[in-house]
């Protein structure tokens, strides 16, 4: 009976250790990809677009604080007490929506950035997964997050080309030295 068990286990271990070695992995460069994509060239236009509209709103916003700051200092000394507190009422009330401004400015780009980057970035994930399913692999790691400790690229597949070719994205296209973050 003990034998039985033995050869069994032993049977089951080596079916095992046979369907481990053709398990297939595969890795990709997910933030080259996505950063090398034209949908990622457009959304960053509109936002660099957005991002100036943006500026140049709290520039004048900025310019009417300092033109009235100006007035203050120069005025102040003939002002009545009421006057007085009235400006300087009025100045920090500028101050306080040249602040509120920049925060919701920030909102607003943020919100942008991921309105614009989520069709893409599902885009890159649905050619990986075909790519993936046409390599038969089980697994495919982004090298780029830095999830991935260690990468035996000999034995794992790399996806980058394949999805580039997937996505029109010409192979000679690169990322430039400095990446600007997206």
């Amino acid at each position: 009976m003990k034998r039985i068990i033995v050869l069994a286990a032993g049977v089951f271990m080596a079916a095992f250790v046979a369907s481990a070695q053709n398990v297939k992995f595969g890795h990709i460069n997910m933030q080259e990809v996505i950063y090398l994509m034209d949908e990622t060239d457009s959304a960053r236009v509109e936002m660099e677009k957005f991002s100036m509209d943006m500026q140049a709103t709290f520039n004048a916003m900025k310019e009417e604080f300092d033109t009235k700051y100006r007035t203050y200092q120069q005025m102040g000394a003939n002002w009545t007490p009421s006057v007085l507190a009235a400006k300087e009422q009025e100045l920090s009330d500028l101050q306080n929506r040249l602040v509120q401004y920049e925060q919701n400015a920030n909102i607003d780009m943020n919100n942008l950035q991921q309105q614009l980057m989520a069709p893409i970035v599902q885009k890159a994930n649905a050619a990986v997964e075909k790519i993936g399913k046409l390599k038969g692999l089980i697994y495919v790691f982004d090298i780029s997050s830095g999830a991935v400790i260690y990468a035996d690229t000999a034995q794992s597949m790399d996806l980058t080309v394949d999805v580039k070719t997937e996505l029109g994205i010409p192979l000679d296209k690169t990322l430039p030295q400095a990446q600007p973050q997206m």
